[in-house]
């Protein structure tokens, strides 16, 4: 609803703001632009939320996210923009209290509600060129599944992963992925 400070203080004082600023203060300029630029109105509907604890103040997740967006164009315009995309959370206890350590956006489409994302590169903001949204990037699993040829041999199955390892079971050794947030 716009109130850049609640949405801010979900973070550590020390957030860090692209490659070289760290604060809320810069986030949340950064959020203002952000918002005023590209969104005239959002609205994040959550789903599936998986939340492991790596200690008693540290713990990763993820969330998917469908979201809608009114978004001005260049030529005066607006379109809707409709999103589908998972967030990958670093989570961190500071003083008692839970915060967003870091918070990974990882897109699979971005596109006018008219024109379904048929393709690649199904990231399709008005008046930017299309590209890729790291949406599968969390999961090494996703390039594994396409690049396995389909087989009649019955196929063996891995053990389930131990309590609080699901997503790093899933994610195996693999770090986190590049994003392109705008």
């Amino acid at each position: 609803m716009r109130d850049l400070d609640a949405m801010v203080n979900l973070f550590p004082e020390n957030v860090r703001v692209g490659k070289d600023k760290v604060g809320r203060a810069y986030f949340k300029q950064w959020m203002d632009q952000t918002l005023r630029e590209q969104f005239t109105g959002t609205s994040h509907h959550i789903g599936n939320h998986i939340i492991e604890f790596e200690d008693p103040d540290h713990a990763v997740g993820v969330v998917y996210s469908k979201n809608e967006h009114e978004t001005p164009t260049e030529n005066g315009d607006i379109e809707w923009v409709i999103m589908q995309m998972i967030y990958w959370d670093h989570y961190e206890r500071i003083d008692g209290r839970w915060y967003f350590a870091r918070r990974l956006p990882c897109y699979w489409y971005a596109v006018d509600l008219n024109k379904p994302p048929v393709g690649d590169n199904k990231m399709r903001w008005p008046d930017r060129d299309p590209y890729e949204g790291a949406y599968h990037d969390l999961f090494p699993t996703w390039k594994a599944f396409w690049d396995k040829e389909p087989s009649d041999e019955l196929p063996s199955v891995a053990a389930p992963a131990p309590y609080e390892q699901f997503l790093k079971t899933m994610r195996g050794q693999q770090g986190n992925p590049k994003i392109r947030t705008r």
